[in-house]
């Protein structure tokens, strides 16, 4: 009889500490599972650049990585084992890798031959064209940790060459793009006594430039080479800039800006870099140019109208405004976020989907405030149909709507440079095999 009201008690204690647990995991599965199947229905489980990759026959589901993620609904489990809900939600962070308790992460690009968003590379970030490099988020990897460790590797691996003999105007390197991985690769050249130049359609910064006031750039603790090291884990874009431009002015580092590249030739062993202003000559090429390339554009009527814009700056200086921010991306709603704190605003978010999916998790939640708070009008499932000095007209589903406006933020993507690339000979993983197995 002792025994038995043991083993009734050893069960009652099982079932108490237990069941909820058991509950909760079925619960989480169970909306794990529904977000994977939206997902897919969705086409947002492919990432458009890195993602973590799992063993599954190391996983034991134990949800870590799925914690560790700072970035919602990225990973979930569902039937015992991790699997990404959301590929285009990933950042790179790598947290996710370091909290798996068996090493059964890696972030990473995958197979890159089977993907024709991602130029082909070797691990020095060559390209099938000898002397010619492609770095940063051209590359595929986001961060700018990552476009910092690829600038110097680029660099360290042309200082190994053989020394080739300058003539004249002809440089050892000629970096295409002033962000971080570009300039990583100036101060580079620098460190090995590289000649160089570097060109710009802008100025320096890269896509950092694109950002809103004061936007907050996550990073881990990286060594700038020469400068020394960023050891915070946040930034603003004003910080970042400052911390450039006193590389660039401490250095003197040779930058054109206004340059825009149009193409890179070569010729026997010197590559012949065309901008609109000139040709310049290099044994080697960097391209650091970033992913964005040509913001795209709606093509409707009144989209050449100057109330037109394809970046928001600062948000302050817009008061008062009807304004509408097209776009569901981290972008768009970090837009219309800045937009809908300013005084007297009513702001408009069109976006094509029915909610929000690329986003990060504070994007989300500030502008779930803001849109309970009815500071931000969303209007999901809708498209722009045209464009009017004081209105603007949306359709969604077989409703048009007409709202009051005075500026339109489109915040669509951009056209990536890849023609251009693949005029140079660079090969992208779905057209080929890799170079190197041929």
């Amino acid at each position: 009889m002792e025994s038995l009201l043991i083993y009734v008690v050893t069960a009652v204690l099982m079932i108490v500490i237990f069941l909820p647990y058991f509950l909760k995991f079925r619960k989480q599965q169970k909306a794990d599972i529904s977000r994977r199947a939206e997902a897919e229905s969705l086409g947002i489980i492919r990432p458009q650049s890195q993602y973590p990759m799992i063993d599954q026959a190391r996983c034991i589901g134990c949800g870590s990585c799925v914690a560790a993620c700072p970035e919602d609904d990225v990973l979930g489990v569902v039937f015992g084992k991790a699997v990404i809900i959301n590929g285009i939600r990933c950042v790179g962070h790598g947290h996710c890798e370091k909290a798996c308790p068996v090493s059964a992460i890696k972030v990473g690009l995958g197979d890159i031959t089977t993907r024709d968003d991602i130029p082909i590379t070797d691990s020095y970030h060559q390209s099938n064209v000898e002397g010619l490099y492609v770095i940063g988020e051209l590359g595929g990897l986001s961060l700018i940790r990552n476009a910092i460790r690829q600038g110097r590797t680029a660099i360290e691996k042309i200082a190994l060459d053989p020394i080739r003999i300058t003539e004249g105007e002809i440089k050892d390197v000629i970096i295409v793009g002033a962000g971080p991985a570009g300039l990583t690769a100036a101060l580079s050249c620098i460190q090995h006594k590289l000649s160089y130049l570097v060109l710009d359609q802008q100025g320096p910064g890269g896509t950092i430039l694109q950002y809103p006031r004061r936007k907050l750039v996550m990073t881990h603790p990286v060594e700038i080479p020469l400068y020394g090291w960023l050891r915070n884990t946040e930034y603003t874009k004003e910080q970042l800039l400052d911390i450039w431009e006193a590389a660039i002015e401490k250095f003197d580092l040779e930058i054109l800006n206004h340059h825009k590249v149009n193409t890179v030739k070569k010729d026997g062993e010197i590559f012949r870099v065309v901008t609109e202003k000139g040709d310049f000559y290099a044994h080697s090429v960097v391209l650091a140019m970033g992913r964005r390339g040509i913001p795209r554009k709606l093509n409707v009527p009144g989209e050449e109208m100057p109330k037109v814009m394809y970046q928001l700056i600062d948000a302050q200086a817009y008061n008062g405004n009807h304004l509408l921010v097209v776009g569901g991306g981290d972008s768009a709603v970090e837009a219309a976020i800045g937009l809908a704190r300013q005084k007297g605003n009513q702001v408009t978010i069109s976006y094509r989907k029915h909610q929000f999916f690329r986003i990060k998790k504070k994007n989300e939640e500030r502008i779930g405030r803001l849109i309970k708070e009815r500071k931000i009008q969303p209007v999901f499932d809708s498209n722009v149909l045209e464009i009017a000095p004081d209105a603007v007209k949306l359709r969604r589903h077989e409703e048009v709507l007409q709202i009051p406006n005075e500026f339109v933020f489109v915040f669509a993507g951009g056209i990536p440079p890849f023609k251009m690339m693949k005029e140079m000979g660079i090969r992208f993983g779905g057209e080929t095999r890799a170079w190197t197995q041929e």
